[in-house]
């Protein structure tokens, strides 16, 4: 299990890291990268708690999260990459995955959502879909958080205590609990096919949720080479004609109650 971190040195540090990300973001904007993330494993694994964490600082405009749900009928009918390549990132974008294509290789072969064939299809055809975002200048990086079955548990027996996380827990990671080995086994036969030289998988030990999310933001930035940008100096202009405005009477306005 990971050491602890106390709450002063994790905000500490993940201030400064958030600084380094809008830095990268900067860069990525000015110099036009294409940059995908993608954040895969088990349920209850810190995914969710990581990326939000990675966006807190960052323009929703140039980082945009990509969380798809179940496909629709006509998506089932699509290539099977096909709904995920219209979230593809444009010219100085940054683009992250909670779930990504990769639930073919989990959740859709170990609950039966798939069939065999098309299951490994998806083996065969991943590793060269990955190999030609590359080749098209996609920056992309794959991250698996690996979470031990106790750390797992006490989690989800925190969302179901608590009414604020209860919305986190569905019948699916009941499911993903009772299926465990059929889980691990499907992870470790991923890796084997997927885990490439051009795409290669990093793997978070996040058992301890804090240092998980510092060092997948810090290897984020790390992967991918950036310089600082000067930022413009701004001036703000004076405002025109203040005093000849005269505001209407307040009641004529609506206000919330104030409560608090």
């Amino acid at each position: 299990m990971s050491k602890s971190i106390s709450t002063k040195d994790y905000e500490a540090t993940l201030k400064k890291l958030h600084t380094e990300l809008v830095h990268l973001q900067e860069w990525v904007k000015n110099q036009g990268l294409k940059v995908v993330i993608i954040f895969e494993g088990r349920d209850a694994s810190g995914k969710g708690g990581t990326i939000k964490r990675f966006t807190e600082p960052l323009n929703p405009r140039i980082c945009k999260v990509v969380a798809l749900g179940v496909p629709t009928e006509k998506e089932k009918t699509q290539w099977y990459f096909q709904r995920y390549v219209e979230h593809l990132p444009h010219a100085g974008q940054i683009v992250l995955f909670d779930r990504s294509w990769y639930n073919r290789a989990g959740v859709e072969k170990v609950m039966g959502f798939c069939n065999q064939d098309e299951y490994e299809e998806f083996l065969r055809s991943c590793p060269e879909f990955e190999r030609m975002l590359v080749r098209s200048g996609i920056i992309l990086l794959k991250y698996w958080f690996s979470v031990s079955d106790e750390e797992q548990e006490k989690r989800f027996k925190n969302r179901i205590e608590n009414p604020l996380k209860r919305w986190k827990f569905s019948p699916m990671d009941l499911e993903s609990r009772s299926r465990w080995l059929e889980y691990s086994k499907a992870k470790d036969d991923m890796f084997a096919h997927t885990d490439t030289k051009q795409a290669p998988w990093f793997v978070v030990n996040s058992d301890n949720k804090k240092r998980a999310r510092l060092n997948c933001i810090s290897h984020v930035l790390s992967k991918i080479p950036y310089e600082k940008m000067d930022l413009e100096p701004v001036h703000l202009p004076e405002l025109s004609d203040k005093d000849a405005y005269v505001r209407p009477p307040l009641d004529y306005q609506t206000f919330i109650p104030e409560k608090y």
